[in-house]
């Protein structure tokens, strides 16, 4: 039994597999007792049994206990389990543990069998050791003596797999929402094959509002709100596998034929296992994600490159409207790259400080005074070209490079108001053009309260103007919110560019508006009795009796400002009355403007008497 014993210790001190440990210990315990059959199996947690070692048996008898729950009639090994006692059956055939379970050992030529349990550290059952015998009988004291050397060993054996096993489910386990984490996800994609288009896919899903959670009621909400998360879609996503990627980062391969013939309803079933809130420490919170999904294409060489195109769909996601799905297409990340290379053009920008204020005059169209002024931004290039806000508009979808952008226009134009103010040049407002990124972002009213008030300026000259084709995402309640809130500051709002987003006047029913910039589009088409004429003129009618305030944008010709102020419109701006240009050449505009030689003044009235 020494040699046994050394062999058994030195296989387990130099990490040989269990299975062949342990088939190792039987076969040299049937060579000790030739008329017996050594077998051993390992009982889990649950208390299910899973077959290690029988070297003598056919597989398919051992297989067929694996998966059985241990229970007091359960053959010799799943009774013995159970009654954490050795089990003695000196007659299968008769033994009423046997019963169902018998004639599969019979049909083997073994009568009896005696069984004893192997207990870990804790007292915890963790498995069985089993000897058949070929004949009805009892086990002998030298057996016994076997059976007594063995147990401590199959246990150290059985402890140490344990332990190795625990430590690669800490190594592939995510330790706050126990599911997989990014190194399981690494080793998971490498094994999945690229051969056959169609065959699997990825979705990336990520929580949007993990920071504020974070910053509003602390990181041990946030942490319960990445477990809540973990849990639901890891069930939701059932039979295919979620990842935890990254800090607010999780995956899930796509592989069950059901999902990948409707990626947008499996979509939609994650997303909507997140919709109940989640108590945090007495806070309800809602969980809020979105996903960017991809699938293996004949174009996809790696599975890396089908978790790049999820990615980019992600991305795409985030920026065009987050809480929702969006697939991959080809071409795609080409878009997304040329929008991160404006975002990287925009940084470099900020950094270097060749963000400037161009100003296009607003004037009175019948008198053709300026009365106010749109803000337009305008990026410097290292070579000296002056680059117009809608080379790098892609950059401003992301909220953080909007956010920034804004922030330095408003540090610009208020410190360019002041200065016009004192030396006093009136001036009704200036408009400044925010993106939706900036709403979202959250430090818009502060932004403009520590630019204007910094100055000493009331918000009353400032007018934020909002494109009327965001007008759909526009009734989001927190962007609602955030537009009554600085309009209660006395600040006001317009709706720029109206007339190219198709629902014409639902925006002015729905939307706190002080004033509709009329777009180039609707200017364009202005000729005498035509339908450019009526529609103008019926907006004009109903913004007097909303009592907003109307511009109209890209005037370019005298017949049109004459046409514009035949139909009623007051305030126009344009090529016409001047470009956008620097502040000194607007300083100078405005100077001009104070004297009263204003360009145009007598013709308008000429044109009228006419």
């Amino acid at each position: 039994m020494l040699n046994l014993r050394n062999i058994i210790l030195e296989m387990i001190a130099k990490g040989a597999d269990l299975k062949a440990t342990i088939d190792r210990l039987c076969q040299e315990i049937e060579t000790l007792v030739p008329d017996l059959v050594c077998s051993v199996l390992i009982v889990d947690r649950d208390g299910i049994l899973h077959s290690l070692a029988a070297p003598s048996l056919p597989e398919s008898y051992s297989a067929a206990f694996n998966g059985l729950m241990i229970g007091p009639e359960l053959g010799s090994c799943g009774s013995a389990a159970y009654l954490r006692k050795p089990v003695i059956v000196t007659d299968i055939a008769t033994d009423s543990r046997w019963v169902e379970y018998g004639e599969a050992a019979l049909s083997l030529g073994l009568r009896a069998c005696w069984s004893t349990p192997i207990f870990d550290e804790n007292e915890r059952v963790i498995g069985t050791f089993a000897f058949y015998y070929r004949a009805v009988r009892e086990p002998t004291d030298a057996e016994q003596v076997i059976v007594d050397a063995c147990i401590p060993l199959c246990s150290i054996a059985l402890a140490r797999h344990g332990r190795v096993l625990e430590r690669e489910r800490q190594a592939n386990v995510d330790a706050l929402t126990q599911i997989a984490n990014r190194s399981s996800f690494g080793v998971a994609l490498s094994c999945l094959s690229c051969a056959e288009p169609g065959t699997w896919g990825l979705f990336v899903l990520d929580l949007d509002n993990l920071k504020v959670i974070n910053d509003s009621f602390g990181h041990h909400a946030g942490d319960m709100l990445l477990q809540a998360t973990a849990e639901r879609i890891t069930a939701a996503a059932l039979p295919n596998r979620a990842f935890r990627v990254g800090g607010d980062e999780f995956a899930i391969l796509v592989q069950s034929p059901e999902a990948l013939r409707d990626l947008d309803h499996f979509a939609s079933a994650l997303l909507e296992s997140l919709c109940e809130p989640i108590d945090c420490n007495g806070h309800a919170i809602l969980p809020q994600a979105t996903i960017g999904g991809a699938i293996l294409s004949s174009g996809d060489r790696s599975a890396d490159e089908v978790r790049q195109n999820a990615d980019f769909a992600l991305y795409h996601a985030k920026e065009t409207g987050r809480g929702g799905f969006v697939r991959y297409w080809p071409g795609l990340d080409t878009r997304i790259t040329h929008r991160i290379a404006a975002i990287r053009d925009v940084d470099a920008a900020l950094r270097d400080g060749r963000i400037e204020a161009y100003y296009q005059p607003v004037v009175r169209l019948d008198t053709r005074r300026i009365v106010a002024l749109e803000a337009l931004c305008r990026l410097r290039m290292a070579n000296g070209r002056l680059l117009a806000a809608a080379a790098f508009r892609e950059a401003t979808t992301d909220a953080r490079t909007a956010s920034e952008l804004t922030e330095r226009m408003l540090t610009i134009v208020s410190a360019d108001v002041r200065a016009w103010l004192d030396m006093a040049i009136p001036l009704q407002h200036i408009g400044i053009n925010v993106s939706l990124a900036d709403f979202h972002g959250g430090r818009l009213d502060q932004q403009i309260a520590s630019a204007f008030t910094g100055h000493g300026l009331p918000l009353e000259h400032l007018v934020i103007e909002i494109t009327e084709s965001a007008y759909p995402m526009l009734r989001d309640k927190a962007v609602l919110q955030a537009i009554k809130s600085l309009r209660s500051k006395g600040l006001r709002v317009a709706l720029d560019d109206f007339g190219t987003g198709g629902g014409l006047l639902m925006p002015l029913l729905t939307m706190p508006v002080d004033m509709i910039k009329i777009d180039k589009v609707l200017v364009d088409r202005l000729a005498a009795d035509g339908a450019g004429a009526a529609v103008i003129g019926g907006l004009l009618r109903t913004a007097r009796d909303l009592n907003i305030e109307v511009v109209a944008e890209g005037i370019e010709t005298e017949a049109q400002a004459v046409h514009l102020v035949e139909l009623g419109c007051e305030l126009g701006q344009g090529y016409l009355f001047s470009k956008a240009v620097s502040r000194d050449a607007t300083t100078s505009l405005l100077v001009l403007n104070g004297s009263g030689e204003i360009p145009y003044s007598k013709v308008i009235k000429q044109k009228r008497a006419q």
